[in-house]
Formats: C-alpha cells, sequence, structure tokens
C-alpha cells in the first residue's frame, strides 16, 4: 500500500454541522467527567494542596498536545484525525496502532461511565439492579448519535453546561464564603487552609509525581477536538479559537475548583469515601445539595459516554476509509453519520452492562485503569506525528499553516518524556497496574491485525 493510499479519501459525506460551541463543549464535556467530580479526592490525599501543581504540570502538557494538534488540524481537518496524521507522518503501521487504540480507549470509557451511571442511581433507587440503569443509558445515547451529528452536539453542549455550570457556581459560592465568611463554614474557610496543614506539598515533589496518573486521567477527552474536524463548519476559523479557549476553560475549571475546595474544607478532612464536590455543597447548607450533585456526576458520565460513541464511530469510519477495518464502517446513514462504526462500537459497549452483571463491584477501576493504555499512545503519536508534519513542510513537501505549535521539536520531545514517565508511575499503583498488564496484549494484537490488513489490502491490488 503507498503513502498516497494511506490517506483516507474525501470525507464529502460527513456532514459539517458542528459549530464553535458545539466543538468546545464536546472537548469539555469529553474531559470533565467523574475523574474530577469523583477521583480527585483520591489525588488530593496523594499530594495535598501541591495537586494544583499537578494540574498544572498536566494542563502545560496538554497545551503542547492540543497546539501540535491544532496545527495539524489546520493543514488536513479530517474526521480520522490523528490516525490519518500517524499514517502520513510516522508510518502506516503507526496510523493503524492510533486509530484502534484510540477506539479502544473510547470503547473503554464508554464501559466505565454507564458503570458510573448505574452505581449513581443507586442514590435514588438503591433497589436497581447495577446494570439495568447502565443499559437504559447506552441505549438513549445509541439512539441519539444515530439520527444526526447535530443532535449529538447539542445534546454534548447542554451535558457540559450543566457541568460547567455548577463548577462555576461551586467556584463563585465558595470564594464568596472565603471572602466574607458567610456561615457556618465561614468561619474555618480560608486560603490559608491551602498551607497551613503540613504545607502546600505535604508528601514532597514524591506526591506530585504520584498523583500525576490521576490528573493526567481526568485530562483525557480534549483532543476530541481532533475527532471534531471533519465536521466542523469553517474547521480553519474554529478548530484554532476552540483549541485555546478549551485548554484556558479547563486549566480555570480544574485548579479554581480544586483552589476553593482546599480552601472551604482543608484537604486532611476530605473524605475518602465521598466526593469533594458533595461533601462542600453539604458543608454550606444548600438543601439537597447532595442529590444535586448526585445528578451532575450522573449527566458527567452520560456526556463522556456520549463523546465515546461519537467518538468511537468516527475512529471505525476513518479507519474504514484506508482498509484499516471492514469496508461497512466505512458507509455513512442517510442521515450522514457513521451508523455501522456507532452500532458496532456500542454493541462492545454492551459488554460493560455485561460486567456490570457480573462484576459490579470491580468493573469500574478495571476499565478506567486500562483506557489509559489508549490515551497515552494517542498523545505521544499526536507530538511525533507533528514532527514529521513539520519535517515535512521544512523540506517543500507540505505546506505549513499560521497556527503553531510553540518550541517544537524541542516542547514535543519533552511531551514523549512526560507520558513515558505518567507510564512508569502506573506500576506504582496496584489500582492502575492492571494497565501494564494490558498493553503488551493489546499492542501484540494490534501488530497481528496490522499484519493481516497488508495481506489483505495486497490481495486487493
Amino acid at each position: 500500500m503507498t503513502q498516497d493510499e494511506m490517506q483516507p479519501r474525501a470525507q464529502e459525506d460527513l456532514h459539517r454541522g458542528l459549530k464553535n460551541r458545539h466543538v468546545q463543549m464536546i472537548a469539555i464535556g469529553g474531559t470533565i467527567g467523574v475523574g474530577l467530580f469523583l477521583g480527585s479526592v483520591t489525588a488530593i490525599q496523594k499530594a495535598g494542596p501541591g495537586l494544583v501543581a499537578s494540574y498544572a504540570i498536566g494542563g502545560l502538557v496538554m497545551f503542547f498536545i492540543m497546539r501540535a494538534l491544532g496545527e495539524l488540524l489546520l493543514y488536513r481537518p479530517v474526521s480520522g484525525s490523528f490516525a490519518t496524521y500517524a499514517a502520513e507522518f510516522v508510518g502506516p503501521w503507526a496510523g493503524f496502532m492510533t486509530g484502534w487504540s484510540y477506539w479502544f480507549m473510547w470503547v473503554t470509557i464508554g464501559m466505565a461511565e454507564i458503570t458510573a451511571v448505574g452505581v449513581y442511581v443507586h442514590y435514588w433507587f438503591s433497589g436497581i439492579p447495577q446494570w439495568i440503569p447502565a443499559l437504559i443509558t447506552l441505549g438513549l445515547l445509541y439512539s441519539a448519535n444515530l439520527i444526526a451529528v447535530k443532535l449529538f452536539g447539542e445534546i454534548e453542549f447542554w451535558f457540559a453546561l450543566i457541568k460547567v455550570v455548577t463548577i462555576v457556581a461551586m467556584i463563585v459560592i465558595g470564594l464568596t464564603i472565603i471572602l466574607f465568611n458567610f456561615g457556618n463554614l465561614g468561619k474555618t474557610a480560608s486560603f490559608s487552609n491551602l498551607w497551613t496543614n503540613g504545607g502546600f506539598f505535604p508528601f514532597g515533589g514524591l506526591g506530585v509525581l504520584l498523583s500525576l496518573q490521576m490528573v493526567m486521567f481526568a485530562y483525557q477527552g480534549l483532543e476530541l477536538i481532533g475527532v471534531t474536524a471533519g465536521e466542523t463548519e469553517n474547521p480553519e476559523k474554529v478548530l484554532p479559537h476552540a483549541i485555546n479557549s478549551v485548554v484556558s476553560w479547563m486549566l480555570v475549571l480544574y485548579i479554581g475548583a480544586l483552589l476553593i475546595i482546599m480552601s472551604l474544607v482543608p484537604w486532611n478532612q476530605l473524605s475518602a469515601n465521598t466526593s469533594p464536590f458533595v461533601m462542600v455543597f453539604e458543608k454550606i447548607g444548600i438543601p439537597a445539595g447532595a442529590g444535586l450533585i448526585n445528578f451532575v456526576v450522573i449527566t458527567a458520565a452520560a456526556s463522556s459516554c456520549n463523546s465515546g460513541i461519537f467518538s468511537t464511530g468516527r475512529m471505525l469510519y476513518s479507519l474504514a476509509k484506508v482498509g484499516h477495518a471492514p469496508r461497512a464502517f466505512g458507509k455513512v446513514s442517510s442521515r450522514n453519520v457513521p451508523a455501522a462504526g456507532i452500532t458496532a462500537s456500542a454493541a462492545i459497549m454492551l459488554i460493560g452492562v455485561a460486567l456490570n452483571y457480573i462484576v459490579p463491584e470491580r468493573v469500574f477501576v478495571y476499565v478506567t485503569s486500562i483506557s489509559l493504555v489508549g490515551a497515552l499512545w494517542t498523545w505521544a503519536l499526536i507530538v511525533i506525528a507533528h514532527i514529521g508534519y513539520r519535517k515535512a513542510v521544512a523540506l517543500g513537501k507540505t505546506r505549513p499553516v499560521g497556527y503553531r505549535m510553540p518550541g517544537s521539536p524541542y516542547t514535543n520531545w519533552f511531551v514523549v518524556a512526560f507520558i513515558v514517565l505518567v507510564a512508569m508511575l502506573l506500576s506504582l499503583d496496584e489500582g492502575t497496574r492492571v494497565a501494564l498488564y494490558v498493553a503488551p496484549v493489546w499492542f501484540t494484537i494490534l501488530g497481528v491485525g496490522y499484519q493481516i490488513a497488508k495481506r489483505v489490502a495486497a490481495k486487493a491490488i
């Protein structure tokens, strides 16, 4: 298969129905999930207030990744995104492995998120088996994704808006309490809580390092902007604005929320078994605060699963276009959506429903840690493909664009080194170590699959 054959064909059959507000909220919605609302307390216990530094470092890394992706998107705004660029600027094998790894990542995230819905519905209906709300959620989101990309964009816009409004409300309410000492919580709330309980870095630099894996898990989903490229109106204008805005939004929301939470309630008083958001709303005294946050967590999980169904369908579509997946996935329905890819991905996510029936208490930990394998690989290949693109521009083999990643190639290699560090840190925690067990198995399967795909393509010529 030649290099030209590796590039996807024109994708006019996908409808460009996503506006700037859709693109930004798709990325925000895919990123803000149960990792922030529930998982942040685990990271706080490892780093204390120093977790803010972890999020800042992770945010800087994501800034470079997104700028590299943005430059590639402006060069070729296609739905295949990272898989397309990996194939063109690294090699066909890289495109195959990146596309399938990203599909794998979002399928497993989808399983985790419908599991979260099943768990948190128990807050109101404790007698319902966990697998039933998981199945209902998957069915509703699957149906919505089959209708039209614009409907998906609208659903994701409102899902994400609920999360953003909740976080902003907590920041504003919390800041008011800290500054004006309102209510019972106002008597002890203070920014000094950030450094008077063992210091800002109570566990030193090691605590910051150990929290990085949870931090990077929380940033998963920002790269969804790349998947929307093939269906974005006026991508040359919308994509750069969306990338710049979404990275800024995430830093403000994540760091702002954590600073307020740990100022309202000292970090060492946060319960490992309760969402810090739920605890803060309860202590503030907002009526039904815990129920409100429980609803937000459910919408956060549904939103992330919604993004997963969207992205996996598009990735299978793009893989099929270059012969790396069955041809049926490369077709769109009468509504201009890749229905076959969406259906296949949702069908695999049914495994998550089955796991919720078989091992409901362990499924969430398993699938969330495994999803990191695809995320770290995808991020690394984005910046490596960007190096290849810059080399091609320097040799006059392709065209430059006005939107550029700063500091390249040094910042590219900084990102790669950081990703390797995070992968090594996964081995230090029993809960995340399973990802390192799955990784060699997954990439062995991909290696065999790539050889099969090459042989099939050779016979077709």
